[in-house]
């Protein structure tokens, strides 16, 4: 694949042509070279048919007006008129299948370059940094590359397939006219191309902003919608389905307006265009009728000019909506472009190698870290989770915590400081093998739209079946899968919302163990569960974290008890550490915050147990009432 740099920052069809090349003459595809060079071959060969088409209907009428004086230089069989009407058309189904054979030999040549900016662009999406897409819109950015990928596809059809065919025809006309008939001719029909020209360019240019007003509706629009069907429940819990309705329609609104203008400009620049063409046409046309009254053209002159205008006239028009195309794709585009520049906040060190894990060993030291400069999140933590133990980082909400597990992942670089995995610099080594050695259950676990083993086996795609099954086995959520209609192809809806919170968090326990990576990362996985299905969840963790270096990142403080070494954390520094015994002795911030949460918990215990005597009270009390009835 090129490595060159796309750019809509010229504006210049021959810059983007010049970008485009190595995506349409690819150095590794021979046959698609091969069908370059035919489909050139074929647009000049059409372009030569072309133009000698009007010359057969210029002498059918010399010979149907009975003028002799310009004999064609002809075999004899075709001297006559009706043989030379049928010729004019031979030559015409010639030309048209010149021109749809050419056109499809280079429809795999277009396509391909298509394919290979639609991957690069997906590929360069995945590259950039978690703060890009935290920033980003995936509606919004989802419809840039749709309408990018449908702009690169009209730049190279229409530049490569028209532009070129209508220069060369341009060219043949104006040589023909210059030998035949003078160069006065030519000056009249130059002039005309170029009024034509200015005109369209300018029209499109002013266009240009109009579709750029569309685009911006169009893509609001699509953001707005998407968010919205997203957060489905969301809007129904609130009500707000009117409200939602409402923002979508002032997008749609804004886009109608614009969609308007475009069509009503478009209308106006057609007129334009035939008011200035036919003018031309006009003149030359004049020019030659007063030739054939001085003699000095036979009226297959006359003819003959006039069905070159005629040919003319239809690449000429198309010149228009080339650039008007080109332009407009060019604006489509622009944003996918922009894109396509956003440099890589976190990259590879040239030279670096993979990762090696031994014994699993991760190192803070001395963190400092801000996701803006002027507000620091981590500042100089420096801690150790020894190989094959767990240790749980705690503390305030904002505290930093999750923070961590970005940081161990590279998702952002950290300012100063370092993290290492048995010694090495998470920065030295590439972040595909990086990531391959830690496995991550997340809080919010999201779900492809797809089914049940196609998620689990997301941890490791060319799992086998068999091992699929052990993994939902030991993440507790075998059975409930068999027990499913479609078992394990069973589809978990979007974002996985036909599953129950703790039945994703069962699927994203088994996708860690099928990914059997050596360090664990656990960020706040059972925060959202009830007190009865975390406890479940906690066996199915415990069990996966077994003789796993693991990092808990909890809110729940009774999930971390068991851990080796818990540390608190508080506004970026570590402001206690030591087991769960030790800090409650110190009566510090572990302790209040356990403290809370404990009495949070019996706060709930007594109202369900309170619950649950009313209920029993009614029922007593329904029963006697029955019992004395009877």
């Amino acid at each position: 694949m090129a490595n060159k740099t796309v750019s809509a920052d010229s504006g210049s069809t021959f810059n983007t042509l010049v970008n485009l090349w190595p995506y349409m003459w690819p150095a590794d595809r021979a046959d698609l070279k091969a069908r370059v060079v035919w489909a050139s071959v074929l647009l000049v060969a059409a372009k030569l048919t072309l133009v000698a088409g009007p010359y057969f209907f210029k002498w059918a009428t010399d010979a149907l007006a009975g003028d002799a004086k310009v004999p064609p230089p002809l075999p004899a069989f075709l001297l006559v008129p009706v043989m030379l009407v049928v010729a004019y058309n031979v030559v015409r189904v010639v030309q048209l299948g010149f021109n749809q054979l050419r056109d499809s030999l280079f429809a795999r040549v277009g396509q391909h370059a298509v394919r290979q900016l639609a991957y690069r662009t997906f590929v360069h999406m995945h590259q950039l940094s978690l703060r890009f897409h935290l920033e980003r819109r995936t509606g919004g950015l989802s419809r840039i590359i749709e309408r990018g990928t449908k702009g690169i596809e009209t730049i190279v059809r229409f530049t490569v397939l028209n532009t070129v065919p209508t220069i060369l025809e341009f060219a043949l006309t104006a040589g023909i006219f210059a030998v035949a008939y003078g160069w006065k001719y030519v000056a009249v029909v130059a002039v005309t191309v170029w009024i034509y020209t200015w005109f369209t360019v300018r029209a499109s240019d002013w266009r240009i902003d109009i579709r750029r007003d569309m685009n911006d509706s169009d893509t609001d629009a699509n953001t707005k919608a998407i968010d919205s069907l997203l957060n489905f429940e969301t809007v129904k819990y609130f009500g707000n389905e009117t409200m939602e309705a409402e923002r979508f329609d002032r997008s749609m609104a804004r886009y109608e307006i614009a969609a308007t203008r475009i069509w009503t400009s478009l209308g106006w620049l057609n007129f334009g265009q035939g008011v200035i063409f036919g003018i031309g046409m006009t003149v030359v046309m004049a020019m030659s009728a007063l030739e054939v009254q001085a003699g000095t053209q036979t009226v297959g002159d006359f003819v003959f000019i006039n069905a070159m205008l005629m040919q003319l006239s239809i690449p000429l028009n198309f010149i228009g909506f080339i650039y008007r195309e080109i332009r407009q794709g060019l604006t489509d585009i622009e944003q996918m472009f922009d894109l396509l520049d956003v440099k890589q906040e976190v990259t590879d060190k040239p030279g670096a190698r993979n990762l090696t894990v031994g014994a699993g060993k991760v190192e803070f030291r001395d963190v400092h870290f801000s996701y803006e400069e002027n507000r620091k999140i981590l500042k100089g933590v420096s801690f150790e989770v020894p190989a094959g133990k767990t240790v749980a980082i705690v503390g305030p909400s904002g505290a930093g915590k999750s923070t961590i597990s970005r940081l161990l992942f590279r998702f952002y670089d950290i300012q100063s400081g370092g993290v290492l995995i048995d010694g090495q610099d998470i920065r030295d080594v590439t972040q595909e093998s990086l990531r391959a050695s830690i496995g991550m259950v997340p809080q919010d676990t999201v779900l492809f739209n797809d089914t049940i083993a196609y998620n689990i086996r997301y941890g490791r795609p060319q799992a086998a079946e068999a091992d699929v099954r052990q993994a939902a086995e030991l993440a507790q959520i075998g059975p409930f899968i068999e027990r499913l209609p479609d078992g394990y192809r069973t589809m978990v809806g979007e974002r996985g919302l036909k599953l129950s919170g703790g039945e994703k968090q069962r699927v994203a326990i088994a996708r860690t163990i099928l990914k059997a990576p050596p360090i664990l990362i656990l960020d706040e996985a059972t925060s959202a569960l009830d007190s009865h299905t975390e406890q479940e969840i906690q066996a199915a963790l415990d069990l996966v974290s077994k003789g796993r270096t693991t990092i808990v990142i909890a809110h729940r403080l009774s999930t971390v008890i068991s851990a080796d070494e818990i540390i608190v954390l508080k506004d970026g520094q570590i402001a206690e550490r030591g087991t769960h015994a030790a800090l409650l002795r110190e009566h510090g911030l572990y302790a209040s915050m356990w403290d809370r949460q404990r009495e949070a918990t019996e706060a709930e215990e007594r109202l369900r147990i309170a619950r649950e005597s009313d209920e029993l009270g009614v029922v007593v009390r329904r029963r006697t009432s029955e019992v004395s009835q009877d």
